[in-house]
């Protein structure tokens, strides 16, 4: 690795503001990879893309990266994709200007998780330019631009290649805006499972005159409703939270007044915890549908349909629970909380491969209107990213 590299090579301020500026939202690559691969190539990295297609899904653009070839092998894992702006008019700086304003660097991605990559690569950086290319390991990034979306075309596909070829990943920092209200107050060390489901209910359309002779699916599926959400589905585990069953829509179609729908449908997604599968969480709420189905009467039927993003996982505290713990104590002052709170992410595909938490910037606005992220903050993840590296790898 040429002596040169010095951290300014990647400045987080103004890589994340590049960055920012790519409108990379799912599954556009918008150059964001390509500005990545150019700050990590000029470190001494040696780059990959990682492009693949699958058909019902759109193509997806991937960055694999590397520095060194010997073990133990320690990986920044991210994803350079983000979600819709929604409306624009609503923002007070334009979602892609990347300004800084107050302190904070604004725009969509900034927070997630942009922000964190620019953070890795300075980290990287600095490391590199004080130690060498001989530090006795390597160092990679996993970079997905399908992470927003549904992360067929991504980060598990990456895994997959790596694994076939041999590649053997020691260690993982995925770098999700995990911080509630300060930086380094959260860690994430598992995640619940998330699972959709699609419920089709079947009744007998007819005259609103003549009820005698319908079975109204609507009723029948607010019956249905009732039967899954009036009890909770467990009461957490050791680890983790209540498993949580949400509604997200419910569909009939019918534009007549005088007609009873003999169809209606409705989605509901639920979050898991690990006291289940998702067979064997499917199975339950089925059995509870069917029970509560024939206590309706009628002549009914319920036909559902399942997607699954990921499983529950958890990843014991170990000694890359304490670097991490440790780095964030040392740099931010504050001890980070152990949590499997809040949504899924592409950990939840690593946790096959190697220890892996989630650790980054402070979450509030991510997916909001105006998201930003404070300047001093996005330093300060530099350092405990960079303290990381120097514990992962000691002189």
């Amino acid at each position: 690795m040429p002596d040169t590299v010095t951290a300014s090579a990647a400045d987080v301020i103004e890589l994340t503001r590049a960055l920012v500026r790519c409108e990379s939202v799912t599954p556009r690559e918008a150059g964001a990879l390509q500005q990545l691969e150019r700050t990590l190539s000029s470190l001494g990295f040696a780059c990959e893309r990682m492009d693949f297609s699958e058909a019902g899904s759109d193509d997806v653009a991937n960055l694999y990266a590397r520095i060194g070839t010997a073990a133990p092998h320690f990986c920044f894992a991210g994803h350079s994709d983000v979600v819709p702006v929604g409306d624009l008019s609503s923002w007070t700086i334009g979602p892609f200007a990347a300004e800084l304003s107050a302190g904070y660097l604004f725009g969509r991605g900034a927070a997630d998780m942009k922000g964190a990559i620019a953070a890795f690569a300075e980290a990287v950086a600095r490391f590199l330019a004080r130690r060498g290319a001989d530090f006795g390991g390597s160092i990679s990034f996993l970079i997905t631009g399908d992470e927003e979306g549904p992360a067929v075309n991504g980060t598990v596909k990456m895994l997959k290649r790596l694994a076939e070829r041999g590649e053997t990943i020691d260690a993982c920092v995925v770098g999700e805006p995990t911080s509630a209200r300060r930086l380094g107050d959260m860690i994430k060390i598992g995640r619940r499972g998330s699972m959709t489901v699609d419920m089709v209910v079947r009744g007998v359309q007819g005259h609103v005159a003549y009820p005698e002779r319908l079975d109204n699916a609507i009723h029948r599926l607010s019956g249905l409703i009732e039967a899954l959400v009036r009890e909770p589905i467990d009461q957490g585990s050791t680890h983790f939270q209540p498993t949580s069953l949400q509604f997200t829509t419910v569909d009939v179609g019918n534009s007549a007044t005088n007609i009873a729908p003999g169809l209606a449908k409705a989605r509901f997604n639920v979050r898991f915890n690990d006291l289940w599968n998702s067979s064997k969480l499917l199975a339950h709420l089925e059995e509870r549908l069917q029970r509560a189905n024939a206590a309706l009467g009628g002549t009914g039927t319920i036909e559902l349909k399942s997607q699954v993003s990921g499983e529950s996982f958890y990843t014991p505290p170990g000694p890359l629970t304490e670097m991490v713990a440790g780095a964030i104590r040392d740099v931010a002052g504050i001890e980070p909380e152990l949590s499997t709170s809040g949504g899924t992410s592409d950990a939840r595909f690593i946790c096959n491969y190697c220890p892996v938490l989630e650790f980054g910037l402070v979450g509030e606005s991510m997916h909001k209107v105006d998201e930003k992220s404070a300047v001093a903050d996005l330093k300060a993840l530099v350092r405990i990213y960079e303290t990381v590296l120097d514990r992962y790898f000691p002189a």
